[in-house]
């Protein structure tokens, strides 16, 4: 796609083996002996948070290494003159002040050891921005359909996804829930042999055992702000609020907000047929959206809602907006179908600003005729976290749902059981209201989404001549954009470094001297170059974006490093150093290509919106026989022609690789 003081964890209540209030006390029902459903996902032999103490640190790469990765990134986007300049400046900063500046990082690092280098300066990234979280940074993901048909009905789907979301909830936080490990040889590390070995290994050494069997556990230290959080609009930084001793959901449909508990006093889920009752009382209740729709507020710029908010709180609305804030999750359901893939990616990345609430942690977004997305607030955490949920949530519904089709509604009170959230507004809310509103459509107004699958083929045939199915993309975006615009620029791909303590993520820098030499053989010159020539010019594409991967993957990119160091150097209130104010610093980090992929049997599709006004945004997966990508852009970019250059670039790369000419 894509957080609090260095000095103090962002951490602190994380869930380690401790239950919070709600799941403490008597626990006369356990699991595999609950009376009526099942109240967890699983067991798992190991206690999830087990690997958290032991795992290794974000390293901090060689300033001469980030230097010599960050030139070899900047070549393909400078001319002579341009890069000779940045070249300089490097070699200055690198001699001179950046030495200084790296020294001070490490020293703070060291006296930091239970978080990372970067963790502090990206919570405090995201939360300082302005900027409205809807299409400048919230991601969606779509879950793919249940395969039974009839699963698919709105009330039933929202029912099961919503005990599977509490099942999720109660196992994570009862340190049940499978610890999140990257297996490279799964036959001798994802086995009950060694998990019942690896449990009795103190959490000070666990990861050392893993590490031996070649697994690698990743860091959940995001995963306790899934559920009952929020991010809260602050004057010049937001924060992130969580209470997990609240056991409500949050219901929107029509702008209207429900409440109503989902887990009773003893901490179980409530049984799936009352839930379900409750979201049928709020599906047929005929309120119409309100003349003031409250969300839209949370389409605002950030010190706007600030202000905003602190109005609502002075005019009586503290007791509901705590209900919003630290409900376990939102529920979205939208009163309309969906109508073909662009409609779906405008549904789930932005909607209508009325029946979302964009600060909370995640909303899960049921359509009429249940079609399911995650849409997510980013601040908290990244990808993996969510996705890890996706998946356990769309599995568990899907193959143990807790109703059926058939299944009736409890006999239960729900008039009394549900409340429906009234706001108190005055002028000054209504017409900050109105203006957001305004705003917000305008806004959307101007954004182009546009999905595509290319058919021809996919990672399997990719994987038979031998190159990365993710560098093939990658290329392609770099000749289409070439072939569009006539030229190489800034691009960002997301890669996780959740392999170490509080990791987040490292850019790769999918652009270099490799993709541009190829983008340019093929797209303009490919009469003067044989095919076997072009197949060498591939292949060194895919040699080297592997080498990129592995090394952000290994937090031995030059993005989070350069970025340490100048907030290290913002903090000493001396002006910036030379390097940083150098055009070719500001151009490489104006990604006008923002990409992020994920692939995953619960997800059918994902986008976010660009992060630069001139930018395209690239969501796209690598399926067995196809390749997916779904694009956003402002009308400073054609987004349905870059598509099809997209379409165009990997034909001629597939034509390419199965030795055929390409024509211009």
């Amino acid at each position: 796609m894509a957080l609090l003081g260095l000095s103090s964890s962002p951490f602190r209540g994380a869930p380690a083996a401790r239950l919070p209030p709600l799941l403490s006390g008597p626990r006369r029902r356990h699991y595999g002996q609950e009376t009526s459903f099942p109240q967890h996902l699983h067991r798992s032999l190991v206690p999830t948070l087990h690997y958290q103490k032991s795992l290794p640190r974000l390293p901090i790469p060689k300033l001469e290494d980030t230097i010599r990765r960050y030139l070899n990134a900047q070549r393909p986007l400078l001319d002579d003159d341009q890069f000779r300049k940045t070249e300089e400046l490097a070699a200055k900063f690198e001699k001179g002040i950046g030495r200084e500046l790296h020294e001070q990082l490490i020293s703070q690092d060291k006296q930091n050891k239970h978080t990372s280098y970067i963790s502090g300066p990206w919570f405090d990234m995201y939360l300082r921005a302005r900027e409205s979280v809807v299409l400048n940074f919230n991601p969606f993901m779509v879950f793919n359909a249940d395969s039974k048909v009839d699963y698919n009905n709105q009330l039933t789907r929202a029912t099961n996804m919503t005990v599977s979301a509490l099942r999720f909830l109660k196992t994570l936080r009862t340190n049940i829930l499978e610890p999140e490990v990257f297996h490279l040889n799964p036959a001798k590390s994802d086995t009950q042999a060694f998990k019942k070995f690896v449990r009795f290994v103190p959490p000070s050494l666990s990861w050392f055992c893993a590490y031996m069997v070649n697994a690698y556990p990743l860091d959940m230290s995001q995963y306790f702000r899934l559920f009952n959080s929020a991010r809260l609009p602050k004057s010049n930084k937001d924060e992130l609020f969580t209470d997990e001793n609240e056991r409500h959901l949050l219901v929107i449909r029509n702008g209207n907000f429900y409440v109503f508990d989902v887990i009773d006093r003893d901490g179980n889920i409530l049984k799936p047929s009352e839930i379900q009752a409750h979201l049928q009382f709020i599906l047929s209740d005929s309120s119409s959206v309100p003349a003031f729709p409250l969300a839209c507020l949370t389409t605002e710029n950030r010190d706007i809602w600030a202000r905003l908010r602190q109005e609502l709180l002075e005019n009586g609305n503290a007791e509901a907006l705590r209900k919003v804030d630290s409900a376990i999750f939102c529920l979205c359901l939208d009163d309309f179908p969906i109508n073909g893939l662009n409609h779906l990616s405008h549904t789930m990345l932005h909607g209508d600003g009325i029946n979302r609430w964009y600060d909370k942690s995640f909303n899960l977004i049921l359509a009429k005729d249940g079609t399911a997305a995650i849409h997510f607030e980013h601040s908290w955490g990244d990808g993996v976290a969510v996705l890890r949920f996706q998946n356990e949530v769309f599995k568990d519904s899907t193959q143990t749902p807790a109703i059926t089709p058939q299944s009736q509604p409890a006999a239960v009170d729900s008039a009394s059981s549900v409340q429906k959230l009234n706001f108190k507004l005055n002028d000054a809310l209504k017409e900050g209201i109105t203006q957001a509103k305004q705003k917000f459509d305008a806004t959307v107004k101007t954004l182009t989404l546009e999905a595509h699958q290319f058919e021809r083929g996919g990672k399997e045939m990719l994987k038979k001549h031998k190159v990365s199915p993710d560098a093939i993309a990658q290329l392609a975006f770099q000749m289409a954009f070439l072939q569009q615009y006539g030229q190489t620029v800034a691009t960002y791909e997301s890669c996780s470094t959740a392999a170490f303590k509080h990791g987040r993520t490292e850019t790769i820098r999918p652009a270099s001297i490799h993709t541009k030499a190829c983008s340019e053989a093929i797209v303009r010159k490919s009469s003067k170059h044989s095919v076997a020539e072009l197949q060498q010019m591939i292949a060194e594409c895919s040699k080297y974006h592997n080498q990129l991967t592995k090394e952000a993957a290994m937090g031995q990119g030059f993005d989070r490093h350069l970025y340490g160091l100048r907030c290290v150097a913002e903090s000493r209130g001396t002006p910036l150093p030379e390097f940083y104010q150098d055009q070719a610093y500001s151009q490489i980090n104006h990604n006008i290509l923002s990409t992020s992929t994920l692939s995953s049997p619960a997800v059918s599709m994902g986008g976010f919106g660009p992060v630069v006004p001139d930018g395209f945004g690239v969501g796209y997966g690598i399926h067995n026989d196809w390749i997916g990508c779904n694009v956003s852009g402002y009308p400073a970019r054609n987004v349905q022609e870059f598509v099809q250059c997209v379409h165009k670039s990997l034909d001629d790369i597939f034509n390419v690789l199965q030795g055929k000419q390409v024509s211009n």
